[in-house]
């Protein structure tokens, strides 16, 4: 019964390898491209290569469902545009929550007060940016999202609560 057994686990762990090097043969094969039509998306090198990789984890997390689909990329390029409308629209809940919009919509001052928040975002440490990211715009709780950043969850805390002070304290001085 033992060799059984170990045959199967030998043989699951064989099929696991298989669909694992397909998936980087894929990964090889798509990601500059997707990375490169993101850019076009998002205008932003740095925006692309994280809707890419978010949009790569996903497939590889469903990829023996789609592995066997006629045309995986065109799911590949249906989640990243996905990911990118999720993440557009957080990103604008969030600018929202942190900058007291008037009631009377003003488009040039939209645009202001959105360059104004990718601005003080961009002042953050990394690990803020990531933590406001994970947490704001993405809705992690802080357990994945310290598993997302290898870091414990406390100080996944500390660093988002660090980063909406810097954030909150920049854009009042700019006055926005």
């Amino acid at each position: 019964m033992d060799g059984v057994n170990d045959t199967r686990r030998v043989t699951s762990e064989h099929q696991t390898t298989r669909a694992s090097l397909r998936f980087e043969d894929f990964f090889r094969r798509e990601h500059l491209r997707l990375l490169r039509a993101l850019f076009l998306v998002t205008g932003s090198r740095h925006e692309a290569e994280e809707v890419a990789q978010e949009s790569l984890v996903k497939v590889w997390e469903r990829w023996e469902r789609v592995s066997v689909m006629d045309d995986p990329t065109a799911y590949l390029y249906r989640t990243a545009m996905n990911v990118f409308r999720s993440r557009y629209r957080r990103a604008v809940r969030a600018a929202r929550r942190m900058i007291r919009a008037d009631t009377v919509r003003d488009v040039i001052g939209d645009a202001d007060e959105r360059d104004a928040v990718l601005r003080a975002l961009a002042t953050l440490s990394p690990k803020q940016r990531a933590a406001l990211v994970l947490t704001e715009m993405l809705g992690y709780g802080s357990e994945e999202a310290g598993r997302a950043m290898g870091i414990k969850p406390v100080t996944v805390r500390v660093l988002a609560s660090q980063g909406r002070a810097v954030l909150r304290e920049r854009l009042e001085r700019t006055g926005e």
